[in-house]
């Protein structure tokens, strides 16, 4: 089993299906940000598969409209 790279993979997809956005979705709102990603990197932090900056964190967090604590496990209850 490879180790999991990232901690918030499980909640940004959950938020994600929570508010009916496709990954495609999530990565341009991101890129209006300004962080050019991809769909693809998008399925790799859900699938936990590829690190997230602390940079990254926080445009994720702005791009779900979340505050960042709800993007760290413990928090599932909020979704």
């Amino acid at each position: 089993m490879k180790t999991r790279q990232n901690i918030i993979g499980r909640q940004v997809r959950a938020l994600r299906l929570a508010q009916e956005l496709t990954q495609g979705e999530l990565a341009a709102r991101v890129g209006a940000l300004g962080w050019d990603v991809s769909e693809n990197t998008i399925t790799k932090i859900e699938t936990r598969i590829r690190c997230v900056t602390d940079e990254e964190l926080v445009k994720i967090a702005r791009a779900l409209k979340t505050k960042l604590k709800v993007l760290l496990p413990g928090h599932e209850s909020l979704f």
